[in-house]
């Protein structure tokens, strides 16, 4: 863990999950009117599902199970936004670099949460 983490908003992979689902709030309000039901709604939603996840985790340190569980939700959610990105990229409402740079964002922000899954009893409380 290296510095002292005090909450979820000083993990890296919430900061990233947040700046990402900023991204995409904005990136988003030049979409067609259309697709504000839909699209739009579905990639804010995951998007900002990632950071809520990550925010639920860090409250269930104390269960192994249920913290595991919550990381996990947040990596589907995240690769829930790498899918209505490449819908958004093929219906070109985002160009081709911009869905390149969420796709890697995305990726990374899903290793982050699989390293924490795989050292999990390093986040864990000790009772």
């Amino acid at each position: 863990m290296g510095e002292r983490i005090k909450s979820y908003k000083d993990l890296r992979v919430f900061q990233n999950g947040m700046d990402a689902a900023m991204k995409i709030f904005h990136l988003t309000k030049q979409f067609p009117p259309e697709e504000k039901y839909s699209m739009v709604d579905q990639m804010r939603r995951a998007s900002r599902s990632v950071c809520a996840n990550m925010a639920e985790a860090w409250r269930k340190r104390r269960y192994k199970a249920a913290f595991i569980a919550k990381l996990s939700d947040a990596e589907s959610e995240a690769c829930e936004t790498q899918v209505w990105v490449e819908f958004a990229g093929r219906c070109k409402y985002l160009n081709d670099e911009t869905c390149h740079d969420l796709d890697e964002i995305y990726e990374q922000i899903m290793g982050q949460i699989v390293k924490m899954i795989i050292d999990v009893d390093k986040w864990l409380i000790r009772q």
